[in-house]
């Protein structure tokens, strides 16, 4: 038991930063969203609508960089300190090439624009705002690349402030560029694509700087040397990125359709699903940042070969996370008819979404284990059968039955919700029931090929 608790109190510590700096990067689409607000109702539907986009398929690039966390955690686990910057150096080629693919396929979706029929209005402003964001995608990735590096070594607090900082930066930039204050040109929402731009270039310079100046890495060395490229490495990096991109793609985009699924329904319908499943979305922020702890604290109990130290790593994670979840779902119930309030006064929408939060509440506990699940599955190096998972949960089981239940059945918005519950709690089993069977054979020849490390320099599995 008291190993039990080490492991808890370990991960909550290494979880708050993370989920902080996961609050603090949707902070800015929210402040955003308030400030591009006031310019009126087209301005604010060009950024929605740009916004899921450009988040559908960054999400693939935030795959990819998560790729580095659990490598250096296993680094620094088997005592291979300089291991942490050579992995270092060929994440950041990989995540800079992916990053000029991702802005390749960001303008080919902007040019796609006009053929989603939108209003004429929004269209021209959503090109043009969609089209400034594809700059800040490689400053995005940069700092995701060193954001993940600290995090791997168990310093997540520089890029949490940082995270959080950038949000008084980018709104006073938004307050220039956005209203046209201080000399500057009066842009609108194309000035919010300039502020978010500049903010992202400032906080990719600033971690980069802690990281090249901190006496605390010189020991990892973290600086930039492409001689140190490594085309096996590059390679483990993709397979591992790759998939992880891919998993966050089909969640987003289930959930992306079921929305539009929802508006055939009716805007009331829309209505209530967008406020239920926000309120959702802030409890998942934080479930990210368990997930990730869980990654780490897995691949740096594979690094020491300790199989014990795994199990616990990873149970650990899964049970602060339900808990955590446990706790959201019971207050979703309580304040289900106070909640919706704080979005609007629409008695029909109210009404429908506190109906909508008695099941977010149900999938709470599945949301989480699923989140977490794959967390400690990639703290395994394990992306690949999560991802097959991952499709046939979402793809397979919860939108076909969504479908079933919402239309054919005619439950409408009820029977969605309930299909994307089951297809939640069917990949939260899955994923449980892979990382216990993983977890217990993880054998010494495993690990080998996981990490290239000797086993000679690390703790043999005392279980």
């Amino acid at each position: 038991m008291k190993l039990f608790h080490r492991h808890l109190s370990e991960t909550i510590k290494l979880s708050v930063p993370i989920s902080l700096g996961q609050v603090g990067h949707i902070m800015m689409g929210v402040v955003d969203s308030l400030m591009v607000g006031k310019l009126g109702a087209v301005p604010l539907a060009a950024a929605s609508l740009v916004n899921g986009l450009f988040f559908l398929i960054l999400v693939l690039g935030i795959g990819m960089s998560m790729a580095l966390s659990p490598l250096v955690a296993m680094s620094t686990g088997a005592d291979k300190l300089h291991q942490c910057g050579k992995t270092l150096n060929n994440s950041l080629a990989v995540n800079v090439v992916f990053a000029v693919v991702l802005m390749v396929l960001m303008f080919i979706v902007s040019l796609l624009i006009p053929y989603l029929n939108q209003p004429v209005e929004v269209v021209k402003q959503s090109q043009s705002y969609l089209q400034i964001l594809i700059v800040s995608i490689i400053p995005f990735l940069l700092f995701q690349t060193y954001r993940q590096f600290l995090e791997g070594l168990s310093f997540p607090n520089p890029p949490m402030l940082i995270a959080i900082l950038a949000n008084v930066l980018n709104a006073f930039l938004n307050w220039i560029f956005i209203y046209g204050n201080l000399g500057a040109p009066h842009l609108g929402l194309f000035g919010a694509g300039i502020a978010t731009t500049i903010t992202r270039t400032i906080m990719a310079v600033s971690l980069m700087a802690y990281v090249f100046t901190s006496k605390k890495f010189t020991e990892y060395s973290p600086k930039i040397n492409f001689g140190l490229i490594e085309k096996k490495l590059i390679s483990k990096i993709i397979r591992i990125g790759l998939p992880s991109g891919f998993q966050f793609f089909m969640e987003v985009g289930a959930f992306s359709f079921a929305a539009i699924m929802i508006g055939w329904l009716g805007t009331v319908q829309l209505a209530a699903h967008q406020i239920a499943i926000n309120l959702a979305s802030v409890t998942y922020m934080i479930i990210l940042g368990i997930s990730s702890a869980g990654a780490i604290r897995v691949g740096n109990a594979v690094g020491k070969n300790n199989k014990t130290e795994i199990r616990y790593a990873g149970f650990s994670a899964l049970g602060l996370a339900v808990t955590i979840m446990f706790m959201f779902g019971l207050s979703f119930i309580i304040f289900r008819e106070i909640l919706p309030e704080f979005y609007i006064n629409d008695v029909r929408v109210i009404d429908l979404a506190s109906q909508l939060l008695i099941i977010a509440a149900m999938f709470q506990i599945f949301d989480g284990s699923q989140a977490t699940g794959l967390g400690i599955l990639r703290g395994l190096l394990d992306v690949r059968i999560p991802t097959i998972m991952s499709f046939t949960s979402y793809w397979i089981i919860a939108i076909p039955i969504a479908m079933l239940l919402g239309f054919v059945f005619k439950m409408g918005i009820i029977g969605i919700w309930i299909g994307l519950s089951l297809g939640l709690a069917a990949l939260a089993i899955f994923l449980t029931v892979r990382f216990s069977i993983k977890s217990k054979n993880i054998f010494p020849e495993e690990r080998e090929s996981l990490i290239h490390l000797p086993l000679s320099n690390a703790q043999h599995d005392n279980t």
